[in-house]
């Protein structure tokens, strides 16, 4: 019964912030930083940014001193709502605008952690990158055509492919201190929709009911087995609680979450186990939005659009 795990979203990290169909390009493969450079937890101090009385309507956002052009901001703007038009709903509870401007910030501050660990897109990364798109359009004049419908010049889509690949670049650093194995449990579970069948069962095994037969009983197609799984992997903190809780044999009492009750039985535990491939993605996620919401703190941003 797997209906207590952490959604896990597959799409690429970047999708949060990359906003045109470039969105999920691979990782660019590229020599490491200049050695004993620590990947930064947050931007160092920025410079003074511009005095918003005289900023220029051009202007979308200052980053720590750097500009979010506003042509920018309105081509992905635009790419954004044209997505969400074909897909037909929208994912966010934020406004298009609100989304489309944090993820701009969002992808700035990460090109900006990259270029103070020594990683810069340079002119032949972008022009590399530029003759891989040709191809896979399959041709220039496709390539043109494309651009044209998604809201790019040749310099934008230019300055957005160095944007992409530092920001892509220091992303694979951030969640690359994720974990390979944590503390985790193996467990399984009974669960009830009404606090009388809970409790019925629960004196059941108090008065020595196996059980192996409970769940036999009440999910004979998944005997109710969990799986294993870390800290933070569980939808519910009262049942991720009673997991870490209790030894390898032992079950909790009845747990009432917004699912229905539950009864939890613990199987295994293992202090050093690998974690699976869709509990080191959440490990690596929740790592990467701190480091945003962190660095988005630590940083002088100034909006200038509604």
């Amino acid at each position: 019964m797997n209906s207590n795990y952490q959604p896990i979203n597959k799409l690429c990290f970047l999708a949060a912030f990359l906003l045109g169909s470039i969105a999920c390009q691979p990782a660019v493969q590229t020599p490491n930083p200049t050695p004993g450079g620590d990947v930064p937890t947050g931007i160092s101090p920025p410079p003074p940014t511009a005095d918003p009385t005289t900023v220029p309507v051009e202007i979308a956002a200052t980053v720590n001193g750097e500009t979010i052009p506003l042509s920018n901001y309105q081509a992905s703007l635009s790419r954004y709502e044209a997505a969400i038009i074909e897909v037909g709903t929208i994912l966010a509870t934020q406004s298009s605008s609100e989304r489309v401007l944090d993820d701009l910030i969002y992808r700035q501050l990460l090109s900006q952690a990259a270029r103070e660990a020594n990683f810069i897109a340079d002119e032949p990364m972008v022009e590399q990158r530029l003759i891989e798109l040709t191809e896979k359009a399959g041709g220039q004049e496709a390539l043109s055509g494309w651009m044209a419908t998604n809201f790019f010049t040749p310099e934008s889509l230019r300055l957005e492919l160095a944007l992409e690949m530092e920001a892509a670049w220091m992303r694979d650093q951030i969640i690359s201190a994720a974990p390979e194995t944590a503390e985790q449990v193996l467990a399984r579970q009974v669960l009830f929709y009404t606090s009388f069948e809970a409790e019925r069962v629960y004196d059941q095994l108090q008065n020595g009911a196996a059980f192996d037969i409970i769940v036999t009983n009440n999910d004979p197609q998944e005997l109710g087995y969990l799986g294993w799984f870390p800290r933070g992997y569980l939808l519910d903190p009262e049942l991720e609680e009673a997991a870490f809780s209790f030894q390898p044999g032992q079950y909790s009492q009845v747990i009432e979450t917004r699912l229905g009750f539950h009864i939890l039985e613990i199987l295994d535990n293992d202090p050093n186990r690998k974690l699976s491939q869709d509990a080191r993605l959440l490990f690596q996620t929740h790592i990467f939005q701190e480091w945003l919401e962190q660095s988005w703190e630590q940083s002088q941003i100034e909006i200038f659009v509604p």
